[in-house]
């Protein structure tokens, strides 16, 4: 028996994404465009990256690859650039995020948890040498929570503060209030 399996799994992907949403609908569209620094990537362009994020995950599990030194990255990788290079609306971003986000986690709930315990081998010189699908299946999330850091010090940067922030504020708030302070 596990504690953390395929639906826990695309739950947790799922709270990570409606963050990302949630952010996604803060920022006005007019500072989509706003980068933090010249060599970063825009706004607009890391929602649309956050969204792809999953896509090179979901194509090794779909075609069960058990050795990484069987992918071409680069094939995998110019599509996909190619995709967050194309200009869109916020509307169509967040349409994006919801559409892909939902993609993945449904996938992710529909696998048995005897596949997410198979071992996928790494590239050489990786530590470890292998890890499981489900390792390999966290790495999305993980990477989307990396580039959502980086979008909630764009925020700050623009004076917004970021939802998160704002319910952690609201609950110390309510705490000592009911404290009497």
């Amino acid at each position: 028996m596990t504690y953390y399996g395929p639906k826990e799994l695309a739950a947790s992907y799922r709270q990570v994404r409606g963050n990302t949403l949630q952010i996604a609908d803060d920022i006005a569209e007019a500072k989509y465009d706003f980068r933090a620094a010249p060599d970063c990537r825009t706004v607009a362009q890391t929602l649309v990256h956050i969204a792809f994020g999953p896509a090179v995950q979901l194509h090794m599990q779909r075609n069960r690859v058990t050795d990484l030194q069987t992918v071409n990255f680069l094939e995998l990788i110019q599509p996909l650039a190619a995709e967050e290079a194309r200009p869109r609306s916020k509307a169509e971003i967040v349409a994006l995020l919801r559409a892909k986000g939902d993609e993945f986690a449904s996938y992710l709930e529909s696998l048995p948890e005897p596949f997410l315990a198979e071992p996928v081998t790494m590239p050489p010189g990786s530590q470890p040498v292998t890890k499981s699908r489900f390792e390999m299946l966290l790495s999305p999330k993980e990477h989307e929570m990396h580039h959502r850091a980086q979008l909630m010090v764009a925020q700050r940067m623009m004076g917004l503060t970021p939802h998160l922030t704002r319910q952690m504020q609201e609950r110390m708030a309510q705490r000592a209030a009911a404290a009497g302070r």
